[in-house]
């Protein structure tokens, strides 16, 4: 067991060093372990006996935050959402709406990247029979609701071609959402370039250059 050589202590577990920030830094460690073991293992490892060994609390910590494991997958969906919103959300609003739709597909593929754990029951179906409830479903929709917005600035700006706005904006969440899907499972070895490529095709589809 990792510690303390000269004392001989025992380092602090996940879970004493979360107790020491409050019930809020508690939640997101037992939720981060709970994404990472499914991602990792999938779901049988969203056993509460299995996440509490991981973080070292007792299973009386999860049933009171999440009420069960149904509560703790419903949570995990709604904390994915959260985090996707909130990178959406702090894309700087530029003069030009064209270039703020562009931020907001890149900052789509940095949020995937850096929440791949919490991604796969985002956008699949890695614990069987879930089915996000109410809340959890208005989470989600708040997050689209921000390149809704985006893609209705176009509009609005007389940017866009003939299309139904409400067609852009799933096509180009559907163009952006398949390409980290690829990048995810590692299918994309240039995804930089390639990403450049598929703004630029996106660009060319919808957009139109502004009258003078």
């Amino acid at each position: 067991m990792a510690g303390n050589a000269t004392t001989g202590t025992a380092a602090p577990s996940a879970f004493e060093l979360a107790q020491r920030q409050g019930d809020e830094a508690i939640r997101t460690t037992l939720l981060d372990a709970a994404s990472r073991l499914l991602a990792a293992e999938g779901p049988q490892a969203l056993a509460l006996r299995r996440i509490a060994a991981e973080v070292g609390c007792s299973t009386t910590v999860l049933y009171r935050m999440f009420g069960g494991k149904a509560g703790l997958t419903e949570a995990l969906y709604i904390e994915g959402f959260q985090r996707f919103r909130r990178c959406l959300a702090a894309v700087p609003h530029d003069p030009d709406p064209r270039v703020h739709l562009r931020e907001l597909g890149l900052a789509y593929r940095d949020n995937a990247l850096a929440e791949r754990n919490y991604y796969g029951l985002m956008f699949g179906e890695p614990v069987p029979g879930f089915q996000p409830g109410e809340k959890a479903l208005l989470t989600a929709l708040s997050a689209y609701t921000i390149l809704e917005d985006a893609v209705a600035a176009c509009a609005a700006a007389g940017l866009l071609t003939d299309a139904d706005p409400r067609h852009v904006a799933v096509s180009f969440w559907a163009s952006v959402h398949g390409f980290v899907s690829l990048e995810l499972n590692g299918h994309l070895p240039d995804a930089d370039a390639i990403l450049d490529t598929l703004m630029l095709g996106i660009s060319s589809g919808f957009f139109v250059t502004p009258r003078k």
